[in-house]
């Protein structure tokens, strides 16, 4: 363990008939005890999963209940619960507006990557990376593929197209790559369970990303979000 960095999430607490999304800063801070007391040791970085959840419950109140929620995380990590604490979000469209000097700031922001992320959420993570004042290097990525490589997309389309000399990799290979700036994240959290798939990924690193052709796809999504009626 002393050879890894630890993160995990809270704010999403599975029961017996349901699970459920919480910011309740009590059930936050306890969940980060339980964390330590799983792990063994303290994690390096508590994420606070998907708070639009919560928050979709929680108008108009949503800032101070947000505000709470981070200052929950906060505190556990002055207390040495944690090393840092960040936030992870699937949809942070509703987050940007809500921002202001009552909400701390995170040390990460973890959202989705890829080609298959639409124009609405790329915008939106750059406005709530603006709106917290993060710096390059604190905007993490997860699910590049959208769940799976074995996705019947990943087929019919060649990713390779967003990389200079793409046809010495995979198509997985390019996707992969092309994440990195769908939206610009320094960081993506990917499966560890097929020793095969990440060396695989791993391979990804060295190729060039044609930025041309990512601003360019970019303009096309937004294009087609205009083109479709309201």
């Amino acid at each position: 363990m002393p050879k890894f960095s630890l993160s995990t999430k809270v704010g999403y607490f599975p029961g017996p008939d349901r699970t459920e999304h919480s910011l309740s800063p009590d059930r936050l801070h306890a969940a980060v005890e339980q964390a330590v007391r799983d792990l063994g040791r303290e994690p390096d970085l508590v994420f606070l999963h998907n708070p639009e959840h919560s928050l979709q419950e929680a108008a108009p109140y949503s800032r101070d209940i947000l505000a709470q929620a981070c200052a929950a995380l906060n505190a556990a990590a002055a207390k040495g619960l944690c090393g840092a604490w960040g936030v992870a979000s699937w949809d942070p469209s509703p987050l940007p507006s809500l921002i202001d000097a009552t909400v701390p700031k995170p040390s990460v922001l973890m959202v989705r990557a890829g080609l298959l992320v639409g124009t609405r959420t790329l915008d939106a993570t750059e406005a709530l990376a603006e709106a917290w004042g993060l710096e390059e290097g604190t905007v993490w990525g997860m699910s590049p593929f959208g769940g799976s490589t074995r996705a019947p997309i990943w087929e019919k389309s060649d990713p390779r197209v967003f990389l200079e000399g793409g046809n010495g990799f995979s198509r997985i290979q390019a996707a992969f790559r092309a994440a990195f700036h769908l939206p610009q994240v320094s960081t993506i959290a990917v499966g560890t369970d097929e020793p095969t798939h990440l060396g695989e990924l791993l391979g990804a690193l060295a190729g060039k990303v044609d930025e041309r052709a990512i601003r360019e796809y970019r303009s096309l999504l937004r294009d087609r979000l205009r083109s479709q009626p309201v």
